[in-house]
């Protein structure tokens, strides 16, 4: 294996880890907290001040996976597994990706912010649930992806 597509692969890997480790962490720890009022009175507030400090993180690590993705996908020349299902697990993390992408770089800035917000002062607690819900959702297709990923660059195939 050349140096460059070890570079990539590392970096790849650190990436998801990072990203995918942030939502995990948001699913299962930050958002329960907040719901249950353990980072004070004011959830939306704790919500926000968290998720500002992970937020460009969160997109650091989406363009670095993305970047790196493609890179290995021309460097190994790997476009002809777009054309097989058995490589269904590429397809699965170029939406995971395509999908954070969206909500990281134009839902979230431009979109979900100012409607998250005024939904968070009318109606907290449906509105936090329905976030909390998101991310879980968010979790289970990233971690199938994670799963198939890893199994099926290492020879497994569902067929």
């Amino acid at each position: 294996m050349s140096i460059d597509i070890a570079v990539a692969r590392a970096l790849h890997v650190l990436a998801v880890v990072i990203w995918i480790g942030g939502v995990s962490m948001a699913t299962t720890v930050m958002l329960p907290a907040i719901r249950r009022g353990d980072l004070g009175g004011d959830p939306l507030h704790a919500f926000e001040l968290i998720e500002r400090r992970f937020v460009w993180q969160a997109r650091f690590a989406v363009l670095v996976v993305g970047l790196s993705g493609l890179y290995m996908i021309w460097r190994l020349d790997l476009w002809d597994r777009f054309h097989s299902l058995t490589f269904w697990w590429m397809h699965a993390m170029v939406c995971v990706w395509l999908l954070f992408a969206f909500l990281l770089f134009v839902a979230e800035p431009f979109i979900l912010q100012r409607h998250f917000r005024r939904w968070a002062a009318a109606q907290p607690e449906a509105a936090l649930a329905c976030l909390h819900r998101v991310h879980g959702v968010l979790l289970v297709l990233s971690v199938a992806t994670i799963l198939g990923s890893v199994a099926g660059s290492h020879g497994w195939s569902p067929s």
